[in-house]
């Protein structure tokens, strides 16, 4: 089988990148006859080397550009396309009176394949706009399958986009982690007489890093040794319109506040051997993210499947994956309850164990080698369609109404 994967692609530092390369990796180790192309999507006015794997490139921003690459992937032997959707990849928004309009530039590429298609969406908005509405609703349409990550997509969809047929549920993969080592890896780190609490990712403002760091002088006045440390890099698209101006604000409340020796940056792009051993040394791993309708977070994820006990605002993913007691959550924007949430775990040898272990256990049939074989499956089932053109789904229930409500 000849997977055509449509996505960002490394060197691209993008969570969708990472993900896709991941995604590849786990079905390739399942199959091994298996091939997997992709069609890399690059920004505006950027050229990047790639691996051989990349045969096709599609330039961000230019509808007619996905178009040409759909028309190169029919040309192919390839036998199922997987599309990794975000709507930033695929799309851009304009203005039209006082309306944010979204211009959907991955329906031209639908409309030109003629391979079987399965579609992974990445961010399904709540209370969508029109136009967001119809961008979704023609991945549904003309997708063999869709696949989201959590159940409550599931329901999501149904509610606000009026699509009765549910999509695959697949979880948001991770790497086969054993949970243990925290002094070994923190003193490899140098770090092994701190109380580690981290939270990992590209740096920007929708992550709510300065809730945490604002918790932290309640978190040192219980636990002197404390130490907070955020990982990776400014977002690049942000880094481009506003250069550092949000770390460097987390820079100047951490002065203000006196924490030199309790917060830490490591600034720098992190390979997942270097996430993992951050991980495995931490004592409390945190989301403060403030976006409640964010439905998956890679990170989230990977600090379940090492074993971490969790805090994290109520998001629609954290709210899911931490249920039944499995992490601590959250209101948005409350530094109060945060350093309340960690120093409750850090206070408690036990009940810190006991969220490690309970969010061990969840995520352990969610890694990469139990998922890789679950994908294979799927493209295995979509690439024997019988089918030249993608077909509708029957289950676009109401569309109409809902695309002109």
């Amino acid at each position: 089988m000849r997977i055509a994967f449509v996505s960002s692609s490394l060197p691209r530092r993008c969570g969708i990148a990472t993900f896709t390369s991941d995604l590849m990796a786990a079905t390739r180790a399942a199959d091994p006859d298996l091939s997997t192309w992709v069609a890399a999507i690059d920004e505006p006015n950027v050229v990047r080397p790639y691996e051989p794997e990349v045969r096709w490139r599609i330039r961000q921003g230019h509808p007619n550009s996905y178009r040409a690459a759909a028309a190169a992937i029919n040309d192919s032997k390839v036998d199922v396309v997987n599309i990794q959707h975000e709507f930033g990849l695929y799309g851009t928004w304009h203005m039209a009176g006082t309306e944010s309009v979204y211009e959907d530039h991955l329906m031209p590429f639908l409309e030109e394949l003629r391979k079987p298609v399965v579609t992974t969406l990445h961010s399904i908005p709540s209370e969508p706009s029109p136009s967001m509405c119809e961008a979704i609703l023609s991945i549904v349409e003309l997708s063999q399958q869709v696949v989201v990550m959590a159940a409550t997509a599931v329901d999501l969809l149904a509610t606000d986009y009026d699509v009765q047929e549910p999509p695959i549920v697949i979880p948001h993969g991770m790497p086969a982690i054993e949970p243990h080592g925290r002094i070994r890896i923190k003193a490899k780190l140098g770090l092994e007489d701190r109380t580690i609490i981290s939270t990992f990712g590209l740096v920007d403002p929708r992550k709510g890093l300065e809730y945490m760091v604002e918790a932290m002088p309640d978190v040192v006045a219980r636990h002197p040794d404390a130490l907070y440390l955020i990982a990776g890099q400014t977002h690049p698209n942000l880094l481009r319109s506003q250069g550092e101006r949000y770390r460097n604000s987390l820079v100047d409340t951490v002065e203000r506040l006196g924490l030199r020796d309790h917060v830490s940056f490591i600034d720098q792009y992190i390979a997942q051997r270097d996430i993992v051993d951050l991980l495995l040394a931490t004592d409390v791993y945190v989301t403060p993210y403030l976006d409640p309708r964010q439905i998956t977070s890679g990170t989230l994820a990977y600090a379940m499947g090492a074993g971490k006990a969790i805090v994290s605002t109520e998001y629609i993913h954290a709210k899911e994956a931490l249920g039944e007691g499995r992490g601590i959550l959250i209101g948005f924007r409350n530094a109060d309850q945060l350093a309340s949430a960690v120093n409750s775990i850090l206070a408690s040898d036990e009940r810190k164990q006991t969220l490690e272990h309970m969010a061990y256990a969840y995520a352990r049939e969610m890694t990469w080698p139990k998922l890789g074989r679950r994908w294979v499956e799927l493209m295995s089932r979509a690439a024997a369609a019988d089918t030249t053109r993608p077909r509708p789904r029957k289950a676009v229930a109401g569309s109409s109404r809902r695309l002109h409500d």
